[in-house]
């Protein structure tokens, strides 16, 4: 069975953008060794642009080879000509209000976000990477079977939590952890309930 993975920058507080979805105070921290970690262990998780800037583009996917979005993950980057930003996996954006994918290679759905990350874990493949955002990472919590968190060391104080979602706790486990120079520390956990 295929495992979903939330694999998301968050800061210390818990937050993974700005109020307004503006991720720009996180992206400061990605650089040196560990922007080399993200390119040498999770190149799929690099828009395809970023992926050829690095000298990535012909990277084979490690871990995952279909991206989960929300409306709000997805669509900033559509000003910016990214209608198709991981044309190396399997796209598929959850939305209510987004009714027509502006790229014949992303997946637009209104389906029930849980009901079909079941029915893409019984396909064969690689993993399943959740990117974002809060609303549909709380849909799915109950699906996530991996967190892993890059832990940017700065507290915003407020912003788009990790989940958007009510009361009901969840236990992960500690599997693995790592720091970098720029006191980034990626923690990998493991769902244990």
């Amino acid at each position: 069975m295929r495992k979903l993975t939330y694999y998301v920058g968050a800061t210390l507080d818990g937050f993974i953008a700005a109020p307004d979805g503006d991720f720009e105070v996180l992206m400061q921290y990605v650089s040196g060794d560990f922007l080399s970690f993200m390119v040498g262990e999770f190149p799929e998780t690099l828009p395809t642009p970023g992926r050829t800037a690095l000298g990535a583009a012909d990277a084979p996917n490690r871990r995952f080879d279909t991206v989960l979005m929300g409306r709000g993950t997805y669509e900033p980057g559509l000003p910016l000509g990214l209608a198709n930003p991981y044309a190396h996996l399997r796209q598929l954006v959850f939305s209510r209000s987004l009714t027509q994918s502006p790229d014949p290679a992303v997946e637009v759905t209104a389906a029930d976000p849980l009901t079909r990350v079941r029915a893409l874990k019984q396909e064969d493949g690689l993993g399943i990477w959740l990117c974002g955002g809060a609303d549909l990472a709380g849909q799915l919590l109950p699906e996530i079977d991996e967190l892993i968190v890059k832990q940017y060391p700065v507290v915003t104080g407020s912003g788009i939590p990790m989940f958007r979602a009510g009361f009901a706790p969840h236990t992960f486990r500690l599997e693995a952890s790592r720091t970098f120079d720029n006191g980034v520390a990626v923690l990998t956990y493991a769902k244990s309930d």
